[in-house]
């Protein structure tokens, strides 16, 4: 009897309803097992269970089933494991899988494929070539058949709605943050209102779903802060407060206290120094003990505030309570500030110690600072952090040289003295040598300065020749300056050397290139001075002094229109007085007048301006204009000389010689030695028939003047006029003298007629005792009348006329400026 090992596989029974082609009886409990199902049973028992092979004892050669399981493509019968016979267990019209040839099983292992037993088949794997219609293990493809159109999204429901809405309200608020930091402050306001209405549509909407514990209390808080935050930068400062306070009442933000400060810093912007105090004191309540570094920022923006009330030392007590505890350096530098208010010098010796003890940002004990060129060296690595850190050194360096250079003149008697002892503090502090050093020549400098603001033009040469000798940005710095003294002094030689000199040792150096093409332009090379100018701007785009400087090469050149686009690229970057006058003069000499007047009404009043508008009105022949700006410019200026004369001429030139009179006699209160201002007023006298004063007035002017021709002449004609024959005899006598003397060729006009003698100047009749005819034109009139062959032919209207012009001739072209 052979013995056989059989493999135990706790199967569950499975009907005869679940097998779809073999007929085979229903399965009895095997193995002493209930069908039943058990608790313990694993839910994918019999997969994975693979029974061995029992040898077949009819046959005598190891089963090739799967020893009760089904092969590849039939359905899992679950059934009990064979048995030696190759029967199966309640199996009692059909053979076993085990069977012999000719039974179902036999005939089925003969149709199958031979293999032997692996897992990929299970997996949908096999050796054959795959379908060439895509990957289908499955083999679903043939039963489907097209896959169906993807359906229509339904409408969202009110919840995916709601998550929408928040969704917007954050990119909102996010769009507002960004645009703010582009400075676009109404662009940003309006998306912070935008998305504050969307929020409280949100809120309404799920409350209205009875949705309220799905409201969403942070986005509440973002967008009433941010709201607030662009109200403040809009200076909408009474909506920002109204937004911060809804904010802090509200009991749901524990953090909320801390906006006091914001809005301590609104009243402190608007210089309610009061209110800001109370608010920041209330934050500072709020601030536990443990946050000291927001406390001492607090405690310092309520001392800003009592500086600015101008309670110093208020200011003072809490500046020294943060010193005391975390230094910094822009709270030392303000507390040097009060102690410098209330000039108090131990003080501000003692603080100014203490700010050089204080260490530079990110600096550790053996490296207080960088070495610039080191800088320099590692320009590629920078990035936001080194930025950030290197704009906080030079900070802290900027407020060190600003606060030695405020306490020098007071620490001491001597400002010398005290700038002896800003120097030895910088030598004797705890940074590095090289700071030291970097520090102390800063300090020379602003002595150099010193001297040059006391007039001691020695000393500060001396002073800045001594940096000739150190390093070479001391060296291009102190070479800058000196030229630029030397410009000043005039001394053009000197100057133009230390510009060289600056100029090779920075090239890049923008103020010295400009300096050297001052002194071109001095010399009068503009050419050049504007090529020095332009190399300027090469290497700082917004050099104010090479601009200016290079429109006034192109003026001097004579290239208005280049000239006018420089001086309007430089009006858009500087609100300078010189630029527009630069700009109005210029389209005045290319002859643009409007454009030039509505330039020169941008300068405030000035008198000059004033009587320059005066002038091109009266070019455009508009001469109530001009008569308007002269008498303007007279109002607030009331000496000068050119004014004056354009008025007394529009009087004379209008026949209104009492007004004319009166700015004649201005004149020469001005200029008393002038003859021109006294015979003008004699003149003015007589034209309005006031003959003896004129008279007194030519006598007077020719006792003070005796060598004056023009006196005599106007007396000669005057007497005549008045009938003194025998005083017009003896001016004329005068006048032929000084005539004679100073050889002028005009005397036989104002001589008697041949064969008349004396009795000539008791005629009615015009002869040859006229005064000389200083205009040309009024002089060939004479001549024509003289020469004219038959004197009685002359009709009334010309003697009018030429008498006409024998009285303007004392107030001609040559003794009256042009109109």
């Amino acid at each position: 009897k052979a013995t056989v090992s059989v493999l135990y596989c706790r199967c569950r029974p499975q009907s005869s309803k679940m097998v779809d082609n073999n007929p085979m009886g229903g399965f009895g409990a095997g193995w002493g097992e209930s069908s039943a199902p058990r608790e313990e049973d694993s839910l994918y028992q019999g997969f994975s269970n693979q029974p061995a092979a029992v040898p077949n004892p009819l046959v005598g050669t190891p089963s090739s089933n799967y020893g009760g399981f089904p092969g590849p493509g039939q359905q899992s019968m679950q059934r009990p494991p064979p048995s030696s016979q190759g029967g199966n267990w309640g199996n009692t019209g059909v053979g076993g899988w085990g069977g012999a040839p000719g039974t179902q099983s036999g005939s089925m292992l003969r149709t199958m494929d031979a293999r032997p037993m692996t897992s990929n088949r299970a997996s949908g794997y096999q050796s054959k070539q795959p379908p060439q219609n895509g990957f289908d293990p499955l083999n679903q493809g043939h039963s489907m058949g097209q896959a169906l159109p993807l359906q229509k999204r339904s409408d969202n429901s009110p919840e995916e709605q709601c998550l929408e809405m928040e969704k917007k309200v954050n990119s909102l608020i996010e769009e507002s943050a960004m645009i703010a930091l582009q400075k676009d402050y109404p662009l940003a306001l309006e998306k912070a209102i935008e998305a504050g209405k969307k929020e409280r549509w949100l809120c309404k909407e799920r409350e209205k779903l009875g949705l309220g514990d799905q409201i969403n209390i942070d986005l509440t808080y973002s967008v009433h802060f941010n709201l607030a935050v662009q109200y403040h930068n809009s200076q909408n400062y009474t909506e920002a407060i109204n937004t911060y306070t809804l904010i802090v009442r509200n009991k749901q933000y524990a953090q909320s206290g801390r906006l006091r400060v914001n809005m301590g810093n609104i009243y402190y912007e608007q210089k309610k120094y009061t209110y800001a105090i109370k608010l920041y004191k209330t934050a500072l309540d709020q601030v536990p003990a443990t946050g000291k570094e927001l406390r001492f920022k607090i405690t310092r923006n309520i001392a800003n505030a009592y500086v600015k009330m101008g309670q110093y030392q208020d200011a003072i007590n809490n500046y020294e309570a943060i010193m005391k505890e975390i230094p910094d350096m822009q709270t030392g530098f303000n507390l040097l500030l009060c102690y410098y208010v209330l000039r108090d010098k131990d003080r501000l010796k003692r603080q100014f110690q203490k700010l050089l003890q204080i260490k530079m940002a990110g600096a550790t004990d053996d490296e207080d600072e960088e070495d610039p060129e080191q800088d320099d060296k590692e320009v590629l690595a920078d990035d936001g952090l080194l930025s950030d850190l290197k704009a906080r050194r030079k900070q802290h360096t900027q407020l060190i040289l600003t606060a030695g250079r405020l306490i020098a003149p007071l620490v001491e008697v001597d400002w010398e003295k005290g700038y002896d002892f800003v120097v030895s503090s910088f030598k004797q502090s705890r940074v590095s040598e090289q700071s030291n050093s970097r520090l102390a020549s800063e300090m020379e400098m602003c002595r150099a300065l010193q001297y040059l603001k006391h007039q001691k033009y020695n000393q500060a040469i001396e002073c800045l020749k001594a940096f000739e000798k150190k390093d070479k940005v001391l060296k291009a710095r102190a070479a800058c300056n000196l030229s630029y003294l030397y410009f000043l002094e005039g001394d053009l030689e000197n100057g133009e050397q230390y510009a060289d000199m600056s100029i090779d040792a920075d090239k890049y150096n923008a103020r010295a290139l400009v300096n050297k093409g001052n002194f071109l332009y001095s010399k009068g090379d503009y050419d050049k001075a504007k090529e020095f100018y332009l190399e300027s701007l090469s290497v700082e785009a917004d050099c104010v002094e090479a601009l200016y400087n290079l429109g006034l090469a192109n003026k001097a050149l004579h290239q208005h229109e280049e000239a006018l686009r420089v001086f309007k690229r430089l009006q858009t970057m500087v609100d300078s007085v010189e630029v527009i006058y630069q700009l109005a003069n210029l389209y005045d000499l290319i002859g643009r007048h409007d454009m030039s007047v509505e330039w020169f009404r941008k300068i405030p009043i000035d008198p000059a301006i004033l009587a320059r508008l005066g002038t091109i009105y009266a070019k455009e022949e508009d001469e109530s204009q001009a008569f308007h700006y002269h008498l303007e410019a007279y109002r607030y200026f009331p000496v000068n000389m050119e004014v004056i004369n354009w008025l007394g001429a529009y009087f004379v030139k209008n026949e209104v010689y009492e007004k004319a009179m009166k700015y004649f006699e201005r004149a020469s209160q001005i200029q008393p030695n002038e003859v021109k201002w006294q015979l003008l007023v004699a003149s003015c006298y007589r034209r309005i028939g006031a003959f003896p004063q004129a008279k007194k007035m030519y006598e007077e002017i020719h006792r003070k003047h005796p060598d004056n021709v023009e006196c005599p002449r106007y007396l000669v004609h005057l007497c005549k006029e008045m009938g003194l024959t025998d005083e017009a005899v003896a001016y004329h006598k005068v006048l032929a003298k000084l005539e004679k003397r100073s050889g002028s060729h005009d005397a036989h006009i104002y001589s008697p007629a041949a064969g008349q003698g004396q009795a000539a100047y008791g005629d009615n009749t015009q002869q040859s005792d006229k005064p000389a005819a200083t205009n040309s034109r009024h002089a060939a009139d004479v001549a024509a009348v003289e020469n004219e062959p038959d004197k009685d032919a002359i009709n009334s209207e010309t003697r009018k006329k030429n008498k006409k012009e024998e009285d303007d001739d004392e107030l001609d072209d040559d003794d009256l400026p042009g109109m």
